[in-house]
């Protein structure tokens, strides 16, 4: 094994300047296309409010608007709450909400040890090219006994898109490319928390079926809420408008719903973790974490429309 100051460098799959300009395009339409960050910031609130602890110093890593921030605060959650993030234009948002801002990339926290006891996450992990590694950074910047609380896209989103876009290079091109971010499965993410060192590690899902009028409308509102690809130079190549097309009629044959809808699907799995602590269980030997599916079940059959 190599000596971890000789240890490769995890692959750069994403660009970072894509990647902001991305969120920059999303600040400028956020209340058009926030429809699923919503709905987890909402998740997260509730993970929050059963925790019976007021927490003095909170970062939120991913912050948008800083409306989640905002929220702890308000409920009296978090006595105190930095909104990070990498877009100028949402930082200047949650600045008008009266939030400290900061610049904050997830591959590379500009914070201290030990520096908030509290640490929210909603719906931007799955843009890092080095995960294990940003997941330590997240528990080294919690204080002993801190909790992190995180959201992302996981390996079930948009199965329906890869089916059809993977079908159509095959059968027009002759060939394949990558398409649509590579995301992690559940079972990654309970071993991932485990390896960055947190205590009590906890991943589960939450399935939700949006349903569009076409194609076309999923593209718009993937573009509008920053989630198009944003492959490094050299990983991908650009799609023919031929395969788009073929792919867009695949779609229509295969994912209709009776009422003429589309079916798009989107998992997102929740992760928390502490910061270890004097006093904490003893976390679980590697390859042990469990997977809860309570959230799961709870949410079965749940369905958002988009006109």
């Amino acid at each position: 094994m190599l000596p971890s100051s000789q240890a490769p460098a995890p692959p750069q799959i994403f660009d970072a300047a894509r990647l902001r300009q991305h969120r920059q395009v999303f600040a400028q339409r956020f209340d058009d296309y926030d429809f699923l960050r919503q709905r987890v910031s909402s998740d997260l609130e509730a993970r929050l409010a059963d925790t019976p602890r007021r927490f003095e110093a909170g970062l939120e890593l991913g912050a948008a608007d800083g409306s989640l921030s905002a929220a702890l605060m308000a409920q009296g959650k978090a006595a105190s709450m930095v909104a990070g993030d990498t877009s100028d234009a949402f930082l200047g948002l949650a600045r008008q909400r009266g939030l400290q801002t900061v610049q904050a990339d997830p591959e590379a926290l500009p914070f201290e040890a030990g520096q908030f006891d509290l640490i929210v996450s909603p719906l931007v992990l799955h843009w890092v090219n080095d995960l294990p590694g940003a997941l330590m950074q997240i528990r080294r910047a919690l204080k002993p006994d801190g909790l992190f609380l995180g959201a992302l896209f996981g390996a079930g989103t948009l199965a329906e898109l890869r089916d059809v876009l993977s079908e159509a290079e095959a059968e027009l091109a002759g060939g394949l490319s990558p398409r649509l971010s590579p995301l992690p499965g559940l079972r990654d993410m309970a071993g991932l928390l485990q390896r960055a060192g947190f205590a009590l590690p906890v991943a589960d899902r939450d399935t939700v079926t949006v349903r569009y009028r076409s194609a076309a409308k999923l593209f718009e509102d993937l573009k509008g809420m920053g989630e198009r690809a944003a492959f490094a130079r050299g990983v991908g190549r650009p799609l023919p408008r031929r395969v788009l097309f073929r792919a867009m009629e695949l779609y229509q044959e295969r994912y209709v719903e009776p009422d003429g809808r589309l079916r798009a699907t989107f998992e997102i799995v929740h992760l928390s973790g502490w910061a270890p602590g004097p006093g904490q269980p003893q976390p679980l030997r590697p390859g042990s974490a469990k997977a809860s599916m309570a959230d799961a079940v709870r949410r079965a059959g749940s369905s958002d429309e988009k006109s």
